[in-house]
């Protein structure tokens, strides 16, 4: 519970850097003289409902606590949030439906790395913010992504903390992996594989899960 509040916290900190750059402007998508408009697509319904239920709560306490302080320049923080499913061509759809038809200001909140995956290239091309998604893939730290702002720690550098504590605190040099067999999995086994060989070693062995999103929560992103 307390990492979603430190999160919100640090969200709240990013929306407010961003709109406060809007200044009197009214003519961004997404901001009319009263109000800014925020999008999230998210898994709200199914295994994986739990992060983007969670996610929406910390990012309604948050727009709650600024607006009641007068919200930015005036402009309460509104947020419209779409399930996905954990699914990224729904996450596609439902990208697309924010900003197309509710004409949302930025994206917040996204959960997950093959959902990230599947709408990145669509607000890169369009400028639209992509603020916090609860995802450590490398690929979200491109400089490439000036769109992007992320609120965590990579996956890479989460790796190189747990393999720091298994080779130097407990001493262990045969260490194996299992790991989801998808854009997220794949990632952190990266991680593990480039901390592994930074200290001369190699993976003892390693196996997988084939999941899909209907049938496997995927708890880190």
């Amino acid at each position: 519970m307390y990492r979603f509040r430190a999160a919100s916290s640090v969200v709240l900190t990013i929306v407010l850097l961003a709109a406060t750059t809007l200044a009197a402007r009214s003519e961004e998508a997404g901001v009319s003289e009263d109000a800014i408009l925020f999008g999230q697509a998210a898994a709200l319904e199914g295994p994986s409902s739990a992060l983007g239920q969670r996610m929406r709560q910390g990012i309604v306490a948050a727009f709650t606590e600024i607006n009641a302080k007068g919200g930015v320049h005036g402009r309460k923080l509104q947020l419209i949030s779409r399930d996905d499913g954990y699914d990224p061509d729904r996450s596609v759809v439902q990208t697309l439906r924010l900003i197309e038809d509710d004409k949302v200001f930025a994206l917040i909140g996204a959960v997950g790395t093959p959902t990230a995956m599947a709408t990145i290239p669509i607000t890169s091309a369009k400028n639209i913010p992509f603020i916090g998604p609860f995802s450590g893939a490398e690929f979200l730290r491109d400089l490439e992504l000036p769109n992007v702002v992320n609120i965590r720690a990579s996956y890479g550098a989460e790796a190189e903390a747990w393999i720091k504590h298994l080779t130097e605190d407990r001493k262990f040099t045969r260490i194996g992996i299992f790991y989801q067999d998808d854009s997220f999995g794949r990632d952190g086994l990266l991680g593990v594989k480039r901390a592994l060989a930074r200290r001369g070693l190699e993976l003892a062995a390693e196996g997988t899960l084939n999941a899909t999103p209907a049938r496997w929560p995927r708890p880190g992103g």
